[in-house]
């Protein structure tokens, strides 16, 4: 069944080259005129008229005398044919971002520790900026690429990645893990041993996955005694305070939920933790989503230069 909203199928042999020659020699009033303005011969200017009149069922242009005529239906033409040219440029620009312009309705998979580092600050700096925002914050749990393929979220921020080819990443900051631990109930550990025979408070998150920290560890057969295992970092806190507990967790976490602990050096090397950007590769050139990853890593750069300071 045909669909009644579609143009007759001969119509859409029309191309943009042909519109641009009917409007030159109409305005020329010469094919041979045409020709010249186009940089084309009077013998491609003429074919391509030729193909108009067949698409169209009209002759367009009759002779005059010793000149041609324009026909009622190629002057009818002329607007229109200008008007689809325009929208066709149009079409072959990039499209246009105004933050001030724009409302924007943004979803960010982050687990809380991300959240919390970054989320607030992008906030304040997109509304700042945007028309409007509504940002929408879900838990990644262990990232995978199809929260991304399947439009679950714009932006993934972790510091595990998704692999697949048609997923793209940026290292926002890295960060390295200390010890915290309450100063009123205990020193830092001197040395490995006493490292690993304190009690400890650490994160398994509800999906069964744990820090890579804890993973380090075990691939290298050390064990330490896990005293708390809460299901994501803000549950940290509360159970380090006021006891002789341990918690080995990134070092930017002072700058929030562990600002009243004490922290030290690990008495053990640990690779460093990244943190990254995630996106679909079908956004990466949309104006509005690289303004918001620029966005994004101005905050990171501020929270890495605070962390500095």
């Amino acid at each position: 069944m045909s669909d009644l909203h579609s143009p007759p199928a001969h119509l859409l042999e029309i191309d943009g080259r042909m519109l641009r020659t009917l409007l030159a020699v109409l305005e020329t009033g010469s094919v041979t005129a045409a020709a010249e303005r186009l940089g084309l011969t009077q013998s491609a200017v003429s074919h391509a008229l030729e193909r108009l009149r067949e698409v169209l069922g009209d002759p367009l242009f009759v002779k005059s005398g010793r000149g041609i005529a324009a026909t009622v239906r190629a002057e009818a033409l002329a607007a229109p044919a200008r008007q689809l040219l325009r929208d066709l440029e149009q079409l072959g620009r990039p499209p246009q971002f105004a933050p001030g312009d724009t409302e924007l309705v943004l979803t960010v998979a982050a687990n809380d520790f991300q959240r919390d580092l970054l989320l607030p600050a992008l906030q304040r700096r997109l509304a700042a900026q945007l028309k409007s925002l509504r940002l929408i914050v879900i838990p990644s749990r262990a990232p995978t690429a199809e929260m991304l393929r399947e439009g679950r979220c714009d932006l993934i921020v972790t510091p595990r990645p998704p692999a697949g080819s048609d997923i793209l990443q940026r290292r926002l900051l890295s960060d390295r893990y200390v010890c915290f631990f309450d100063s009123r109930v205990r020193t830092a550990p001197a040395v490995l041993a006493d490292y690993l025979a304190a009690r400890h408070v650490t994160v398994a998150y509800e999906d069964g996955r744990r820090l890579e920290f804890d993973e380090v560890l075990q691939a290298r057969g050390l064990a330490r005694v896990l005293g708390v295992i809460v299901p994501n970092f803000a549950g940290i806190a509360a159970f380090l305070r006021g006891t002789d507990m341990l918690a080995s967790l990134p070092s930017l976490m002072r700058l929030g939920p562990l600002a009243d602990f004490a922290s030290a050096p690990l008495p053990l090397r640990v690779p460093e933790l990244s943190m990254y950007a995630v996106w679909h590769r079908r956004r990466h050139d949309d104006p509005a989503h690289a303004w918001l990853r620029a966005q994004l890593e101005e905050v990171a750069n501020g929270i890495t230069g605070a962390a500095q300071a």
